[in-house]
């Protein structure tokens, strides 16, 4: 039975550890004022006739902090490029010389970091959310081996370590929200 108690607690750590990756990505895409391909990671292009990335069409890259660089494979995708920037709705006013497409990242304004940091503060509490809900996953397992006949003081200590696991987990989202928060009201 031991075995069971292992099994649910390597599985919700997993599912823990897969809470924060997925927040690590969301914060990726939050922008902290300096230039990154990663902004662009949702932008999809129209490539004769399918919605494709980005990064599949064209080298994505910054020359400095300010300035993102989109080098198309094929010249004729630019305007298609273009647009796909354009709809994405990601603030920013692509302009193109002919060869490249190139986009100048405004500097954040007070108002705009707060709103980043809003969306970053509900990006952790989705996380929080989901690692709660594997805690609560856990625990009607751990309920279940309890009722097919498990010692029941194995079973609150299964429960103190998916607790144990829970608090660890909360705290390094709280962690990462502390230096996405940071890096982001940096001006």
């Amino acid at each position: 039975m031991n075995e069971d108690i292992q099994f649910i607690l390597d599985g919700t750590e997993e599912a823990m550890q897969n809470a924060l990756t997925h927040l690590k990505k969301q914060f990726a895409n939050i922008r902290a004022g300096k230039a990154s391909p990663a902004m662009l990671g949702s932008v999809m292009v129209d490539y004769y006739g399918s919605l494709t990335p980005l990064a599949q069409v064209a080298n994505v890259n910054t020359p400095d902090g300010r300035t993102i660089s989109i080098q198309p494979w094929e010249k004729a995708m630019i305007h298609e490029i273009e647009k796909a920037i354009m709809n994405a709705n990601l603030g920013f006013n692509p302009m193109n010389n002919g060869e490249s497409v190139i986009i100048n990242v405004p500097p954040l304004t007070e108002e705009r970091r707060k709103d980043l940091v809003k969306q970053a503060k509900a990006e952790a509490e989705d996380a929080k959310v989901g690692v709660r809900n594997d805690r609560k996953n856990a625990n009607n397992e751990i309920k279940k081996l309890e009722k097919d006949g498990l010692a029941e003081d194995l079973c609150r200590n299964a429960e103190v370590d998916v607790q144990d696991l829970t608090d660890a987990h909360i705290k390094k989202i709280d962690d990462i929200l502390a230096v996405k928060e940071k890096e982001i009201l940096t001006v």
